[in-house]
């Protein structure tokens, strides 16, 4: 049986010399793997391109209950993204992007609001004009309240404590291993008024923004097991000044 599905490709795998295995977060069953022809052929290089990481689908996929992999018998682009594969620091976003969805997004099942944030995320990227260097910081945050980690923002107090493990605001520190202290937990605050459309105003050095980085890897890896050692972070870091 096909169906029609729309999606975001979070990565591909050489699975043999005749197949890759393409991961991607549909609306109608959540990540799913699909066996895709590979070769040198025009065919399969256009094929390729409209699944590298982050590409925007429409296809249609045979689906069997019981296997874990699909396969693809029609792939079009949603939108192409020229200028998130020309430049390179949307590039280097982009990249970031999938190796953390890859890690982080394990469920096989439908999430709609997910799927919204993420086309949306993916679009605003391609058309963006300036802000890119905060746009990676901007999407963790927003990305967080989708996996059921966003910080309890309604809890800050200036000169609060934020407690990592438990997402909180605190005025003492309590029991927790990690907790920030108030002139770094206010930054969470200040991180929960950042948009795709105020990313701009944000000013933050080298320096800062690794920091920030850093910070929210690490609250990530505190309530996400399977996000691991990622490689993009230090392309980023080295990018932006």
């Amino acid at each position: 049986m096909y169906e029609k599905l729309t999606g975001v490709v979070l990565s591909t795998v050489k699975y043999s010399d005749r197949h890759n295995i393409v991961h991607i977060f549909t609306d109608g069953c959540g990540r799913m793997a699909f066996a895709v022809p590979a070769g040198g052929s025009r065919g399969a290089r256009q094929r390729n391109a409209l699944l590298m990481p982050l590409s925007l689908v429409e296809l249609e996929a045979r689906v069997l209950p019981g296997h874990e992999l699909a396969t693809v018998r029609d792939l079009r682009p949603i939108v192409l993204l020229t200028h998130t594969r020309c430049n390179p620091a949307k590039s280097a976003v982009a990249m970031f992007m999938s190796e953390v969805l890859t890690h982080c997004i394990q469920e096989q099942e439908r999430n709609t609001a997910l799927l919204s944030f993420l086309l949306q995320s993916v679009t605003t990227l391609e058309s963006l004009g300036r802000g890119v260097a905060n746009f990676h910081i901007c999407f963790l945050y927003g990305l967080g309240a989708h996996l059921g980690i966003q910080p309890d923002i309604g809890t800050y107090r200036p000169g609060y404590w934020f407690d990592m493990d438990g997402g909180t605001f605190m005025p003492h520190p309590g029991g927790s291993l990690h907790m920030m202290r108030p002139e770094e937990a206010a930054v969470i605050k200040l991180l929960s008024r950042m948009t795709y459309d105020n990313l701009h105003a944000f000013r933050f050095n080298r320096e800062q923004r690794n920091q920030v980085l850093d910070t929210i890897l690490a609250y990530y890896r505190l309530h996400n097991s399977t996000l691991g050692t990622l490689r993009s972070p230090e392309v980023l870091k080295q990018l932006f000044v």
